[in-house]
């Protein structure tokens, strides 16, 4: 399974397990392949088989249509540690116009999740570690979205506070084994928000145009855009920005600071020309940005592509 999961693909490895006649689905790997498989459970319960089809069953202006549930169901073991095997969503990329599409659907979240730390050893180092600082991005989303409730925010604290120590100590000795348990339990309890219901914010959003458009890893994109997200929203959220440096183990400090040093020292991207994405393409990544899901719920109102090319700017 490609980057970011193309429709092709999807529909190559449906009509795969349509042909053996599969009854269950076990993918090894990240979260392309992970998406992947959420994505054929429900081409093969809804009969698609070209991609096309996908339309039918894609989440359209925030609502997913009505289909078939799943039958053939996933058991995922993750190689790394962005959390996809804990969501009812998977996300494909339309090639044709480079955007991301959305699918959801609640019996599509893998029905077991084996969390081996042995396997990740073998996960190239970049890789591991950017997809931690995408757990970290789902957390501080989280806890600084207005819509949080205290059932997320104690997943969402521990969960960071468990990546911020893991991350590091991986990055130390990448034979911890210790270390990368902890961060894979980090990362499941920052999947808990999501599932209750709490939305992403900007961060999110720009980062599904980076990966659709420009091919930039979801972990990549989270390493450059959350600390510039912070900054721009931290006039509307000061309180709840203070929660996120705290649980990092830094109370009392600038919670965009915290999170570019923290980024920094994993040795990870921290702007968008490290991923040569240059100023001459914002206004296009602004304008594709205002028709996520995620940029209407980001914290500090988002009025137009004016305000994401701000936050292009900061990350520039």
């Amino acid at each position: 399974m490609p980057a970011h999961t193309p429709r092709e693909a999807v529909i190559a490895a449906t009509r795969a397990a349509r042909e053996a006649n599969a009854d269950l689905i076990v993918t090894v790997g990240g979260g392309s392949i992970t998406d992947g498989a959420k994505a054929v459970q429900l081409c093969l319960a809804n009969d698609i088989d070209d991609i096309e089809g996908i339309e039918r069953i894609r989440v359209h202006k925030g609502v997913a249509p009505e289909m078939n549930a799943p039958t053939v169901r996933q058991i995922s073991v993750p190689t790394t540690i962005a959390g996809g095997e804990f969501s009812a969503t998977a996300g494909v990329t339309e090639r044709s116009r480079h955007v991301k599409q959305m699918l959801r659907h609640p019996l599509i979240v893998p029905r077991t999740t084996i969390l081996d730390p042995a396997i990740t050893v073998h996960t190239p180092e970049w890789l591991f570690l950017s997809t931690g600082i995408r757990a970290v991005d789902h957390c501080v989303e989280a806890i600084c979205s207005r819509e949080t409730h205290p059932y997320a925010d104690a997943q969402s604290v521990k969960g960071l506070a468990m990546l911020a120590d893991a991350l590091p100590r991986v990055k130390a000795n990448p034979a911890d084994l210790d270390a990368r348990m902890d961060a894979q339990i980090g990362t499941w309890l920052s999947m808990g928000a999501l599932a209750a219901g709490v939305p992403m914010g900007a961060s999110h959003g720009i980062g599904y145009v980076l990966g659709a458009a420009f091919d930039v890893p979801h972990g990549y994109s989270s390493c450059i855009m959350l600390p510039a997200v912070m900054r721009w929203n931290a006039r509307d959220i000061a309180e709840r920005q203070m929660i996120v440096a705290a649980a990092m183990g830094y109370p009392g400090h600038d919670a965009a600071d915290v999170l570019d040093a923290f980024i920094r020292a994993l040795g990870m991207p921290r702007s968008l020309a490290d991923v040569r994405v240059s100023p001459q393409h914002f206004d296009a990544i602004a304008e594709q940005a205002m028709r996520t899901n995620w940029i209407p719920r980001n914290p500090r109102r988002i009025d137009g592509p004016a305000d994401v090319r701000e936050i292009l700017l900061l990350a520039a």
